[in-house]
């Protein structure tokens, strides 16, 4: 038990695994937007991902700019709630990496 427990520790840090990433609250996403060139930046970064991924470009708008919950947001788009909740981490980690990199 002890050497499946050690693998999957292994396993987990991996960086093929998403081994050494760390979660970033929204909240540092957010500081951009408390100055003209940060909200300016973030725009900037969304119309990127729009031309890349349109439709989870829709997703954070609806989130960002309306206001709307998770739950509302996967009807609005006619999706599951757990592809909703996917696309919101997938999009969360590419706009803090798009954001990041002009630091």
């Amino acid at each position: 038990m002890r050497r499946i427990l050690i693998e999957r520790a292994r396993q987990r840090s991996a960086v093929k695994y998403g081994g050494g990433r760390q979660r970033v609250p929204l909240s540092d996403v957010v500081q951009f937007t408390q100055t003209p060139d940060g909200l300016l930046a973030v725009d900037e970064a969304l119309e990127r991902f729009t031309a890349e991924e349109p439709q989870k470009a829709e997703l954070v708008k609806l989130r960002f700019f309306a206001g709307l919950t998770m739950p509302e947001v996967a009807v609005a788009l006619e999706i599951s709630l757990a592809t909703a909740e996917r696309w919101w981490t997938f999009a969360k980690a590419w706009l803090y990496a798009e954001l990041s990199d002009g630091d």
